[in-house]
Parts: C-alpha cells; sequence; structure tokens
C-alpha cells in the first residue's frame, strides 16, 4: 500500500520542518511495516511537501498512525501548517521501471 501525504506549511516554517523531518526520517522509515518513505517538494509552491510512503498493510499504516512517533512527530508538524494536510491511501496498478 502507498501513501501520499500533501503539506502546506507556512512560507517561514519550511525550514524547521525540514530540520524536524530530517531529524526523525530514519526513525519513520525504521519503523516496523514501513518499506520505503520519501519527501518531495512541489516545484512550483515551496512551502507545499508530500510524504511518499510504502507500508507492507494497511495495518501497518495504523498502527504507526497510533504510535508514539507519530504523535511526537505530528505534534511538531501540524501546528506548521497553513491549510490542512491531505492524505491518500492508493494501490499500485503498474510499476514502470525504466531501462
Amino acid at each position: 500500500m502507498i501513501r501520499i501525504v500533501k503539506m502546506t506549511f507556512a512560507p517561514d516554517k519550511v525550514e524547521e520542518f525540514i530540520k524536524n523531518f530530517n531529524a526523525r526520517k530514519n526513525d519513520i522509515r525504521n519503523f516496523e511495516g514501513v518499506t520505503h518513505l520519501e519527501l518531495l517538494r512541489d516545484k512550483k509552491n515551496p512551502n507545499i511537501f508530500f510524504t511518499y510512503s510504502h507500508w507492507k498493510s494497511e495495518q501497518d499504516l495504523e498502527n504507526y498512525r497510533n504510535s508514539a512517533l507519530f504523535k511526537s512527530v505530528w505534534a511538531v508538524t501540524k501546528p506548521l501548517f497553513i491549510k490542512d494536510a491531505e492524505a491518500w491511501s492508493v494501490d499500485s496498478l503498474f510499476n514502470v521501471i525504466p531501462k
């Protein structure tokens, strides 16, 4: 399962977000059930970010969302938003790997 989360930060809070993400990314990546984690930044709006993560199962994602780790990361991240986060859980239908 793939999880995509769109986050829009106050422009003056972007560096604080990046610093916190860098400090916690290995903890998140090593959480049980996570197989891939990326942080993406919008090319036209530098205060918009996306997390792109792969999970072994929906239950693994739920375990993370209910964990102390998530609660501590979210407690720092959420106050930096200027818009509510948007999230999608999706399944990959095709995975085209370049030559």
